[in-house]
């Protein structure tokens, strides 16, 4: 598998699965700056969503420039870190999600926002971790 098709994956899946707590608009910012030429010459009448850019990318992986290469593994790394992050903190608040949001379906923030509902309640420990993956 290529080195830019790993990244397309990494990315793709990873946003498939991250959570809206993490604001996916540094990630968008770098491709389009990065990846401007490329999203003009090859892309401009693809609409974005569901991967289809990623999609279109991969499609013209052998035109890509430096640059964009660059820009699609950078916001693979910020995307790798931040998914990172967000398994840290639902470790570390595991108990506290499953005593106070048990009935809370996953997705859209509504778990961040049953934790933060309930901080008063919820154990240190997952306070910290909220706070230091910067989700507090």
């Amino acid at each position: 598998m290529s080195r830019m098709l790993r990244i397309l994956v990494v990315m793709a899946a990873a946003m498939m699965i991250s959570s809206t707590a993490f604001a996916t608009d540094p990630l968008t910012q770098t491709v389009t700056d990065g990846c401007k030429a490329e999203l003009e010459n090859y892309c401009k009448g693809v609409t974005p969503g569901e991967g289809r850019v990623l999609a279109c990318l991969y499609a013209h992986e052998d035109k890509l420039s430096a640059k964009c290469e660059f820009a699609l593994f950078d916001a693979a790394v910020l995307l790798d870190r931040a998914v990172s992050a967000l398994a840290y903190a639902a470790y570390e608040c595991e108990d506290d999600l499953e005593k106070y949001c048990a009935d809370v379906p996953v997705g859209e923030g509504r778990l961040l926002d049953c934790i933060t509902k309930n901080k008063k309640k919820v154990s240190k420990r997952c306070l910290d971790a909220l706070t230091e993956t910067g989700l507090k």
